[in-house]
This record gives structure tokens, C-alpha cells and sequence, in this order.
């Protein structure tokens, strides 16, 4: 059954969070993170929850009009199922000062922690996601994504009667939410006129990170040792990421919501559409955070199943090195077992997985379970 907007009005989802917060011009960055002199748009304490109303940048972006009701009614959208934020942030002059966006991303925050401090880490626990509309998109852009000499092909004629290019360059495909009689959430994408690929719908958000220390301003493109886009798809509900805090406050952000990805992430975006996160912000110190991640310098994660920990780097290989390094260090710090008995249980049993390889920095995250380590859970 495809959901109607009724179901998923603004007003009508659920706010989990002590402290709500909304995505406008004046909470939110088009393109660029938070930098370490930027002002909160929200101070919280230590353990509070919040929930954000994010933004998806597709069908708002200037290759796409930076019209959402209008690109989205090209695809059957009536107006009023068009998030209002997103057409309040496509009609304001936000980004419109960086002479073309750095990056493409709609970024809420920051937040700031009372209490945190540098060295200490930031706890972020996913604690719900709902989905504000009933459709999203998946973009190819030229020079972007994994095959940029070849895709999108500028002579193309295409079978999917939701996919279009909507600018030279630029092709969009536009997917729909069904959900079956168990109440199980699908992503629909239209192949041909008679056959359509169902998949499973898992949201996330995409970016998450603290704001770094740098006097810069950094694109919200590539991830880092403070979080960012990320674009891990094992971030939702019930995860946990861990950032290590590089300014007074943390400042804590969020966009870049999905409702589902493929590990790679090869077109270049996932399936993007807006989400209700509500996340609970905690600070990690001394012993306490040894414990949790070893005391890595990149962000770390947990579910309730497994540990994962990151590499990142502009080289794939690399990326793949950095990571068996940062689950070495993770397992020798938590359980004391020396690096060659870590490094032949992360051969025999851990699942390494590219989380993206479209973000200018490539991903990769490594799925240790718990199950192995029952004295450690």
C-alpha cells in the first residue's frame, strides 16, 4: 500500500526529543559545516535529546530549478506534500553567497553540549527516524559517482518512467513508499513501464559530526575525524556514533537524511528524502571512553549487534588500510589481545564493507559482531 501524505504531515509525526529543532535559514548551512567560531542554534545539556526536522537537498538543489514544487509536481507531487522547510530554504538566500555551493547539503546545527570539551567524545544514539514524505530521489551528476567518464550518458534514453534528466549533466530518479501487509517499508523504482525494483527502506542520517577545530570553511561533502558525511547505512535506530569533540561545546550537526542505500553509494546520492531524527547527545570521558573505542581519533560506532570502526582517506586502499588499523587498535584496547591475534580474528570473521566511494574522501567501515566477545558484552 503507497502511503499518503495524511500519514506523514509534519504535525501530525511524533517529536521524541526534550528540544525540538527546525531546519530554516537561520539553524541551517547550504553546503558548509559548522565552523568553530559559528554561534549554536540550540545549547543542551549532557544526556538531553533532540529532535531535528532535516532537510533532503534533492529537488531543491540550482540544477534541479531550486524550485521543490515544481520539480517534485513534475514527477505527480501535489504542493502540499512538498515539506515546507524544503521550499522555505530553496527560496532564501541561503548558499547563494558561496558563488555556487561548496557542497550540496543541508546542514542543521550546530548544538552545543554544556560540558564538552576537546578530548572528550560525543555520544550520539539514533533513537528514532520518521519519514516526513512518501517519495525521494537517487541523482547522478557528471564527474561524480563511480564510473564519472561514463554515467550519466548525455545521448541516453531511458526505460524508467521516473527517471530524467533534468538539467545537462544531471539525471534524477524519483522512487516511491510502499508498505506490505506485515507493515514493512519498500523503496519503489520504476525500471519499465511494466517492472519496478522493490526494496528494502532503512533510514539513516547520512551526516553527523562535531565541529572541527580549523579556522576553514569545509565543504559538507567529505567525512573526517569529525564525523560528517559519513554515509554509513548500519547508522540507524538504536545505533551509536562516537565523535571525538574538538571545540568547547562540541557542536554537534545533522543532515543529509536517506530513507535507504546500497554500501558504495555508485550513482553518487542514496535514496534522499527528509526524516524526524531524534538523537540523544551524551559526553564520554577519560576511562569511560578508552573503554568504548580504544581512544581512536576517528569516529566510531556501535550497534546492537556489532562494533564498527572507520577508515577514511581519498584512496580506496588506504581507506581499507586505515580501517583494519582503526579495528586492530579497537580490539587490542578492549579485549588486551595482541595485534597478530586481532589481525587473523578481523581476517577470519569481520566483514569489511565500503560505506561510499562518491564523497571526494572513500569510506570504508569493518562489521566486528559482539557475539564473538561474549565476556565483553
Amino acid at each position: 500500500m503507497t502511503l499518503t501524505s495524511a500519514a506523514l504531515s509534519p504535525d501530525a509525526l511524533p517529536v521524541d526529543g526534550r528540544h525540538h529543532l527546525s531546519t530554516t535559514p537561520d539553524t541551517a548551512r547550504w553546503g558548509v559545516l559548522p565552523r568553530a567560531d559559528s554561534a549554536p542554534v540550540l545549547k543542551v545539556d549532557d544526556g538531553d535529546t533532540v529532535t531535528l526536522d532535516l532537510v533532503s537537498h534533492e529537488g531543491i538543489l540550482p540544477d534541479q530549478g531550486r524550485d521543490p514544487v515544481e520539480f517534485f509536481g513534475g514527477y505527480g507531487v501535489p504542493a502540499h506534500e512538498v515539506p515546507r522547510d524544503a521550499q522555505e530554504i530553496a527560496a532564501s538566500d541561503l548558499g547563494r553567497e558561496l558563488e555556487g555551493l561548496i557542497g550540496p547539503h543541508i546542514v542543521t546545527g550546530p548544538v552545543a553540549v554544556r560540558g564538552a570539551r576537546p578530548g572528550d567524545l560525543l555520544c550520539v544514539r539514533t533513537l528514532s527516524l520518521h519519514r516526513r514524505t512518501h517519495y525521494g530521489i537517487v541523482s547522478n551528476r557528471h564527474t561524480r559517482g563511480s564510473l564519472p567518464d561514463e554515467l550519466p550518458d548525455p545521448d541516453a534514453e531511458f526505460t524508467g518512467p521516473d527517471t530524467k534528466r533534468v538539467r545537462e549533466g544531471t539525471v534524477s530518479s524519483f522512487c516511491t513508499v510502499e508498505r506490505d501487509g506485515d507493515g514493512a517499508e519498500f523503496g519503489v523504482l520504476r525500471c519499465t513501464p511494466t517492472l519496478s525494483a522493490r526494496f528494502p527502506l532503512g533510514p539513516f542520517v547520512g551526516i553527523m559530526g562535531v565541529t572541527d577545530d580549523s579556522a576553514d570553511t569545509l565543504s559538507s561533502v567529505p567525512p573526517g575525524p569529525f564525523g560528517g558525511n559519513l554515509d554509513i547505512k548500519h547508522l540507524t535506530c538504536g545505533s551509536t556514533l562516537y565523535l571525538p569533540i574538538r571545540t568547547e561545546g562540541a557542536g554537534f550537526y545533522a543532515g543529509d537524511p536517506h530513507f535507504a542505500q546500497g554500501n558504495g553509494e555508485v550513482a553518487l546520492t542514496a535514496l534522499e528524502a527528509p526524516l524526524r531524527a531524534t538523537v540523544q547527545l551524551s559526553v564520554v570521558r577519560g576511562e569511560a571512553a578508552r573503554r568504548v573505542t580504544g581512544l581512536l581519533a576517528e569516529p566510531f560506532a556501535e550497534t546492537r549487534t556489532h562494533w564498527i570502526p572507520f577508515g577514511l582517506d581519498a584512496d580506496l586502499d588506504e581507506a581499507m588500510r586505515k580501517c583494519v588499523r582503526s579495528a586492530l587498535g579497537f580490539l587490542t584496547a578492549r579485549t588486551g589481545m595482541d595485534r597478530a591475534t586481532a589481525y587473523a580474528y578481523l581476517s577470519a570473521a569481520a566483514d569489511f564493507e565500503v560505506s561510499q566511494v562518491v564523497d571526494q574522501i572513500k569510506g570504508v567501515h569493518c562489521l566486528i559482531r559482539k557475539a564473538d566477545f561474549p565476556a565483553e558484552t
